[in-house]
């Protein structure tokens, strides 16, 4: 590990029995911070996405391994230890590990953690300044608490979907979003209020629980939208990629690219004087003190007559030209890149956003890394997605003084 007083987070210990995505990324992002997490998975098999693959990473020799990318995103700065709580053995070792730690984070259904004697009433009375995170589908309370709940269906359920896609009057449907953001969204919830929590227990000693839930998040971050709703009383649909509030935003046909393949523009016009700006570059200078156009209230009444003329003005030249001449005049613009040109983009790379890792199989892993820049204690980069176990005797021996013999016995009886 490199020097832990150079991170935010130096000297904090988190127990990471969560799996898939949101609870990961919540524990990724205090280890990224510094914190020494901890991740405890099942013996023999590990993370569920450990196997959501391919592609898969391979080792130095080009070998494919069981690791899937989908694991390696998420659990970036920890260690890994295996330990099978289904056991009363199993329970025991982790009852054993909670007063070394700071933060417990779980994201089992509602009643599993209690049914191992692991829930924090529990695990409160063994350690009371115990931060202790349950991330569920819909919360520990309500009608909906004892279901599964799934990013997808979540996205559903708390009206994303209903916002996402080609509006209906031009052939759209429901349609997710293309990465699992409520899920990612619950994570950072969690990684704040997780924060929250350990700073009170600094303060006063007092741990509790933190009650995340992909539904209460799902619709917390339905924003400007649920705002909308529920001081305007009107549903609001599907805008393709329109803006709901502002015009002209959205993305626009160009001229046809060098090889005759359709191209486009995002264009965020976000306020009157980068409409009028705009207006300008487009030689149509009328436009913008035409009384249906001049604000943006006229033009979101007015967007059925000026969207399609904005876009055959658009179709006059080619993207780079728009795109050089709008980033000159400061009017919001931008290119809809592949993923193989988000990682060639110099400004992309000038901000450090890939690291390449050293992993145990294999010398140079590269990975997206944190996005926090903090100017005193950076985000840590030492530590790669780890191999299931890994950590699991060191640990062991660290947190609980084990003796190599006693680790024996519990991979004879198969507990770690």
């Amino acid at each position: 590990m490199s020097d832990q007083n150079l991170h935010s987070l130096s000297g904090v210990r988190v127990l990471d029995l969560s799996r898939v995505l949101a609870g990961p990324w919540c524990t990724q992002t205090l280890a990224d911070l510094g914190a020494d997490v901890v991740k405890v998975e099942r013996p023999g098999a590990g993370d569920d996405t450990r196997t959501w693959g391919p592609p898969f990473l391979k080792t130095d020799e080009g070998v494919e391994t069981t690791d899937a990318a989908y694991y390696l995103a998420t659990n970036r700065n920890k260690r890994s230890v295996t330990c099978d709580f289904s056991q009363a053995e199993g329970q025991e070792l982790i009852r054993a590990m909670v007063p070394h730690f700071d933060i417990f984070v779980e994201n089992f259904k509602v009643g599993d953690m209690k049914r191992y004697g692991l829930d924090f009433e529990t695990l409160q009375k063994l350690n009371p300044r115990l931060v202790y995170c349950s991330v569920t589908g819909f919360g520990q309370t309500g009608p909906y608490a004892d279901r599964a709940g799934y990013d997808y269906a979540i996205q559903g359920m708390g009206g994303l979907m209903s916002v996402t896609g080609e509006r209906d009057d031009l052939g759209g449907g429901p349609q997710k979003v293309g990465v699992a953001v409520a899920d990612l969204f619950t994570g950072m919830f969690a990684t704040v209020a997780v924060l929250a929590a350990l700073r009170h227990a600094e303060r006063t000693g007092q741990g509790q629980q933190v009650d995340m839930a992909l539904l209460d998040t799902q619709v917390a971050m339905l924003a400007n939208l649920g705002a909308n709703y529920l001081v305007g009383g009107k549903v609001p649909g599907r805008m393709g990629n329109a803006h709901q509030n502002v015009v002209p935003y959205q993305v626009f046909e160009t001229a046809p690219a060098a090889d005759g393949q359709k191209d486009h523009l995002i264009l965020a016009v976000g306020n009157d004087g980068q409409f009028v700006k705009f207006c300008a570059i487009a030689g149509r200078p009328d436009l913008a003190t035409d009384p249906q156009y001049t604000k943006n209230q006229d033009r979101v009444r007015n967007r059925a007559t000026l969207v399609p003329l904005l876009q055959e003005i658009f179709l006059t030249r080619p993207k780079n030209e728009w795109l050089s001449a709008l980033e000159q005049a400061k009017v919001p613009c931008g290119a809809i890149n592949t993923l193989g040109e988000v990682f060639s983009d110099p400004h992309v790379q000038a901000r450090g956003m890939v690291t390449h890792w050293k992993h145990a199989i294999n010398g140079d892993v590269p990975l997206v890394t944190s996005p926090i820049k903090l100017s005193a204690t950076p985000v840590r980069q030492d530590i790669a997605p780890p191999l299931l176990g890994q950590h699991t005797d060191e640990v062991l021996a660290e947190v609980l003084g084990m003796t190599a013999q006693r680790i024996a016995e519990l991979r004879t009886n198969r507990t770690v």
